[in-house]
Parts: structure tokens; C-alpha cells; sequence
């Protein structure tokens, strides 16, 4: 099934590099920043998902 243009598929967030984070414990380390958008990309996709059942898993 084709992706309806108003329905795209989400995309996952981009990964920080190691060097994107200073090493000064922040309280909201970019990793820790990456982890929850990742989390929230997840719960998307799986909504997504439930919305396209026949969307390949694939792409």
C-alpha cells in the first residue's frame, strides 16, 4: 500500500555522534535527548503501522 501524502511514514531521529556529547554529565545529555525521541519515533511508527497494515515493514 502507497503512503498517503497527508499519513507519510515517520522517520527515525538521527543518532548523535560520540563526540556530539561534552562529557560534562548534563542533566539532558544528547544521548539521553536521543533516547527519548527515539522512544516517541517508535510509538509513531507502531501507530503508523497500525494505520498502513499493508505498508512493508521493510521500507
Amino acid at each position: 500500500m502507497a503512503s498517503v501524502p497527508d499519513d507519510p511514514r515517520p522517520r527515525p531521529p538521527d543518532k548523535p555522534d560520540p563526540g556530539d556529547c561534552c562529557g560534562g554529565g548534563c542533566t539532558q545529555c544528547v544521548f539521553d535527548l536521543y533516547d527519548a525521541a527515539l522512544d516517541r519515533y517508535e510509538t509513531a511508527l507502531a501507530a503508523w503501522r497500525a494505520r498502513h497494515p499493508m505498508a512493508d515493514p521493510s521500507s
